[in-house]
This record gives C-alpha cells, structure tokens and sequence, in this order.
C-alpha cells in the first residue's frame, strides 16, 4: 500500500511498446470521409447550430454538424461519430473561408474544450448568441420586436474562477488542464487566455509542482479562484498525504497564496493549509453610492466574470428603477442582486435553496448595514414556491435560477396578480423560454432583453428578460 497513488514506472521500462489500439493501426476511431457532391470529403456550411457548430448536409441530405466550421465557409470534414438521422464531424481543412473567420488568440484552439468559438469575430459570436435567445423565444410564440441588448466586457483574461483537471498517465508524466469537448480527456496546458492575469500566471509553477509531489494521483483537481484578497486555490485531495502537503504550504507560503484542500472521498472536508486559519475571502458588487462587498466560501457559486457581473447587476437596478416597494429575490445566492437592490430601497425578501448560503447572506447584509429578509426554501417544489407566495406578498420578483430553470416559481407567478413585474436572469435560453411561456399565459409582456456575454469565445449565453403585466 506504499505506492498507492505514487507514479508507476513507465510501459517502455516495463517492456510494454505503450501504444493504444488506435496508436498501433487498430480500426477504433478512424474517421470515415462524406461526400455532398461539391468534392469528395467537403460540405458548404450553411448556418451555426445553438451551440457553435456548422450545420451542413452531406450529398444524399443527411444533416452534420461540423466543429469548427462557420456559415459560408467550404471544408473538408471528417466524420467522428454517425448517428440515424446526422453526422457530427470536425473541420479537417478550410477550402474556403468566412470573412468571420479569425485566428484564436489561444495556441490551444481545436484541443481544450473550454473555448470552442475562437475562430469566429468575436462581434459575430455576439449577434449569434443574440440570435440564439431571439430564436429560442420565438420558438414559445414568444416575439421581441426591441433590439436585444448586448452586455459585454474584455474579450481575454475575464475569468476568475475554474477548475483544472489533473490526470498522471501510464508513462507516469503529469497533466494539468481542461477536459475536451464532450470527453473526459484532458488537455495539458501551461497557459490560458481567459483567466485573469494573476490565475494563468500560476500554470506552469502549477505543473512543476505536481511534477515533484510524491503521490499525483492523490490530486483530483485544482480550483482557481481570484477573490479582492487575490489568489486562492483549493486542491481536491483524494487521500490525504503528510509529505506532498507540506510540498503544498511551502509554495503557497512562498508566493503568499491562500491554500486550502478538500480531503476524503465521500465527504470531502476543507481544511486550509495557508493561512492554516480560514480567510475571509470577499469580491465586490456596485451599490450606490460605493461597492458592496460579499464575504464568500470557495465552495460558493460566483459569476467567473466580473466585468460582465457588475453590468448584470447595473442593468438589473437600471431596468428596476430605485423604489421603496417589496421584492421578492429568488435563488438569490450570497447576495449579489439582493444586496444593491435593497441599497436602493427596495425591501427586499431573499430566498434560496442551500442553508449555508442563507447565512452568509445575512451575514453579507449585515456587513453592509442593510435589511434584507434571508430565507430557505427549496424553489423547485410547488408546495413550497405555493407556501412562500401564501407567505408574502410582492409587487418585483427577480430569479436568477440554475441551469434547469425555474418552471414551479414561474406556474406559480402566473397565479399572483399582485407581483407586476418579472426579472428573469437565466444562464440556459431553452428552459428560459419554457419558463416565460408561463409567464406569458398569466398575463405578463416582454419588454426588455438582454444577452449577457459572461463566457467569451464559447457558445454559452446568460440573459435576462424584463416582463410586466399588461
């Protein structure tokens, strides 16, 4: 049991050749060519998919989407996964470019998963993202005559939180980085153009110290968080190891990091390893007059750009208008909109789902000298949104829920004749459009629209929509 999770020796100095299947010749994963009838092997791209990728049809007209195609564009496409009724294929070769199309600023384009859109004009990725939202409501009878506006920052270095993946192969060499896309496979690298400064200068002394830890396999991952005390990095330790922790405090002793692990496997503790006494870690929101300051656990959600966090926030209190009527703040976090919003008067009721999150709301709010409701509720069942709503009574109601919406508060809203105005802050357009639709049924209209660009270079959206009732 001494070298569980220790380097094994390599395949070459064991006699093994160290080839996979597909290394060696074997048939797995050999793409196979399409012909559409332009040249064998090329398609014409005549639209992007939601999620970034060409849509063409091959020569007898079965779909395939293409990654790393754009609209207009003529490639050479292989052929990685055949399904009935499509193909999904990549890019082999560009015949004939789109006047969109530009050289990715990471040398990682086409391998790391995390920025699938870096050859696209980042102004066309932005009226496709708009487009998408626009669609997807239309799709729901759901028309917008308004522009759709557009909330947007820096095009590089706005990411400030993310997990690295960490993985120790068969030949024992050590890789730190993002999984590709759709896979589990990991993509090593040393630097990043999306994370801020201060996050991707610590890559490759990332990378060196794990090359030097006892037990690499231990690691699990590394999550990179950049808080207004600077960087943080918690490790997912999988089994604790005294030595290679030591290894740990020493480098973030050296380079005055706050370092912190969560150790075990079915659950997981943190402990801080520097400073050994947990910090307190904060990042600011605008509030009239000054900023408002969130104190936060690593664990906690937090929007991973800043820039375009703060502009989210702007509009929400633009959109609103100051005010000294009630508001409801569902799935309201540690505070984020719950904090400005009752800075500008509104008396503020603060729901949401996790306990722990609740309390440092409160907390946040008190810090910050405001009265603001903090409450638990789990805001996808209906017998408690019915409960709440039976509880309060409110004019405002923001949401800013999870990936898989908010349908039960949404039926629930249709019902509630005294709640005038929706916000609706949703970062997954398809359950955001099924969701207005209900919203639409008890009465409410669409008046404004936004597509917060919160991730750049890829294809996801963040929106937010503004309804009132007619």
């Amino acid at each position: 049991m001494s070298t569980l999770g220790k380097r094994r020796p390599s395949r070459a100095a064991s006699g093994g050749s160290g080839l996979s299947r597909k290394a060696s010749g074997g048939r797995e994963g050999v793409p196979r060519s399409v012909e559409n009838g332009v040249a064998p092997g090329q398609v014409d791209i005549e639209g992007l998919a939601h999620d970034g990728r060409g849509i063409a049809r091959t020569h007898d007209g079965k779909r395939v989407f293409v990654d790393g195609a754009l609209p207009g564009e003529r490639v050479a496409i292989a052929v990685h996964r055949s399904r009935g009724r499509y193909d999904e294929a990549h890019a082999s070769d560009v015949v004939a470019a789109s006047p969109l199309r530009v050289t990715p600023p990471c040398s990682h384009a086409g391998r790391c998963g995390g920025c699938d859109l870096q050859h696209m004009d980042v102004d066309a990725q932005r009226r496709h993202k708009s487009g998408v939202l626009r669609e997807l409501l239309q799709r729901q009878g759901i028309e917008f005559s308004g522009d759709v506006e557009v909330l947007a920052t820096r095009n590089q270095h706005y990411r400030r939180r993310a997990r690295l993946g960490v993985r120790v192969d068969a030949e024992g060499r050590i890789h730190l980085g993002f999984r590709a896309r759709n896979s589990q496979r990991l993509v090593a690298v040393e630097h990043c153009t999306i994370l801020v400064p201060e996050l991707a200068a610590l890559l490759p002394a990332l990378g060196q110290l794990l090359d030097g830890l006892e037990a690499p396999r231990h690691v699990g991952h590394i999550e990179l968080l950049y808080s207004d005390q600077g960087p943080s990095l918690v490790i997912r330790q999988l089994r604790r190891h005294h030595a290679d922790q030591q290894r740990w405090q020493q480098w973030a002793q050296q380079r005055q990091l706050r370092l912190a692990q969560w150790v075990g496997r079915e659950q997981p503790t943190l402990e801080w390893l520097w400073p050994q006494l947990a910090p307190q870690l904060s990042v600011a929101v605008p509030g009239a007059p000054d900023d408002l300051t969130l104190l936060l656990e690593p664990q906690d959600f937090l929007q991973a750009n800043d820039g375009v966090n703060r502009l989210m926030v702007v509009t929400v209190l633009e959109w609103l208008g100051p005010g000294a009527t009630t508001l409801l703040d569902l799935f309201a976090g540690l505070g984020n909109f719950s904090l400005p919003l009752a800075r500008s008067g509104y008396r503020v009721t603060a729901v949401e789902g996790q306990a722990d999150m609740v309390k440092r709301l409160a907390i946040n709010a008190g810090r910050n000298q405001l009265e603001v409701d903090s409450r638990r509720a789990n805001l996808h069942d209906d017998g408690e949104v019915a409960a709440l709503f039976a509880d309060l009574s409110t004019e405002v109601v923001v949401l800013d829920p999870p990936r898989d919406g908010a349908e039960a508060v949404c039926r629930a809203l249709a019902e509630q004749m005294s709640v005038t105005r929706v916000l609706y802050i949703a970062c997954d357009p398809a359950t955001l459009a099924r969701d207005a639709a209900y919203l639409l049924q008890g009465g409410f209209a669409l008046k404004r629209v936004a597509m917060a660009d919160l991730f750049v270079h890829t294809s996801h959206l963040e929106s937010m929509l503004l309804f009132e009732r007619k």
